[in-house]
């Protein structure tokens, strides 16, 4: 399926049913007073979280939804039927804005977390409302009010724990398959991952987290080179980045990890300065006696003060200890964000 996170929908609510005018008539009643009903409120348009859709593809081409119209008054007092409200089913982790202002609408966060878009409109009011000592007959009625419409942005970003980052071919791929189910399209050549990719991790039983796998990045992503930046969205949500560096032998990673940074800075500088880890990865490829300095001369060049991981994902080598310590990390920051909360 392919992975859309953007659409634009048209929504609209129910209009409101119109009053009636009706006066009773019985035999033997010649003057029988006003007994128009009133309308029915028309119906609304919601959208649902849903944590079985995780891509906004089927708004591509069904773009309208449309609430049910509330029914019209009738004789005898009878009141119009309300129209039925329309529920639209959207990925967990969408985020609704005007089209035309921007102004942000809501976000749905939580599998069957409901947001209101559109309101239905109000109903009419029948002839029987009007009557009074000194009009006995009236033959006014008020119809009902137009529903909302609106034109929605819908944008998805990924609810994940953790997320990778780094330049193409750096094996981010290779390390979610490796410590999770999840099965991306692994190849020797840049750019094999071009959408998004989710995994949930165990590090043991009843201890799991999600990470996030995005394309990579490239010098002038922020200018709409390579796959650009339009994936990085899908990491604001994230609590740690993993940087991973391709420590290959004909690779450069000092310069990788600094184009990586100064693309981060440029889109979003809360998202640089997140908590970053660094994860030197294919360190297979380097000779045993070579591997330990190589190594220390990437961190000391990028003058790196944070965690740093060694590890080779095609070999799973070294990824059992970054798992639990991602493990830790995501649990010390729950812990902590709970205890604010309850503080």
């Amino acid at each position: 399926m392919k992975f859309i996170d953007e659409a634009t929908i048209d929504v609209r609510a129910g209009d409101g049913g119109n009053g009636c005018v009706s006066f009773r008539r019985e035999k033997y009643i010649p003057h029988g007073g006003p007994d128009g009903g009133d309308g029915g409120d028309g119906g609304s348009v919601y959208l649902e979280a849903d944590s079985s859709i995780n891509t906004l593809i089927d708004f591509r081409h069904a773009r309208k939804f449309l609430a049910e119209r509330g029914g019209n008054g009738k004789g005898r007092n009878c009141t119009g039927k309300s129209g039925d409200d329309l529920v639209v089913k959207v990925p967990v982790g969408t985020i609704v804005h005007e089209d035309e202002t921007g102004e942000l609408i809501g976000d749905l966060v939580r599998n069957g977390q409901r947001l209101l878009v559109a309101r239905g409109g109000f109903h009419g009011l029948g002839n029987a409302r009007y009557k009074s000592s000194t009009n006995r007959t009236p033959r006014q009625s008020k119809p009902g009010t137009p529903g909302e419409t609106r034109l929605l942005h819908l944008e998805m970003k990924l609810l994940a724990d953790v997320g990778l980052l780094g330049m193409p071919n750096a094996g981010k791929s290779t390390l979610i398959s490796a410590v999770s189910s999840a099965r991306p399209r692994i190849a020797d050549y840049p750019f094999t991952t071009l959408h998004p990719n989710l995994g949930v991790v165990s590090a043991s039983a009843h201890r799991s987290f999600v990470m996030a796998d995005i394309p990579g990045l490239i010098e002038g992503a922020a200018e709409g080179a390579g796959l650009g930046i339009r994936f990085l969205k899908h990491l604001s949500r994230t609590q740690l980045l993993l940087h991973l560096l391709d420590m290959g032998p004909n690779c450069d990673p000092v310069a990788d990890a600094r184009t990586i940074i100064a693309e981060l800075e440029r889109y979003d500088a809360g998202l640089a300065a997140r908590d970053r880890w660094l994860v030197l990865n294919k360190t297979d490829l380097i000779p045993e006696g070579e591997r330990e300095q190589r190594c220390r001369d990437v961190v000391k060049a990028l003058d790196w003060s944070g965690p740093v991981f060694e590890i080779s994902a095609l070999a799973r080598s070294g990824t059992d200890a970054l798992v639990h310590a991602v493990m830790d990390f995501v649990e010390n920051r729950k812990r902590l964000e709970e205890s604010v909360e309850d503080g």
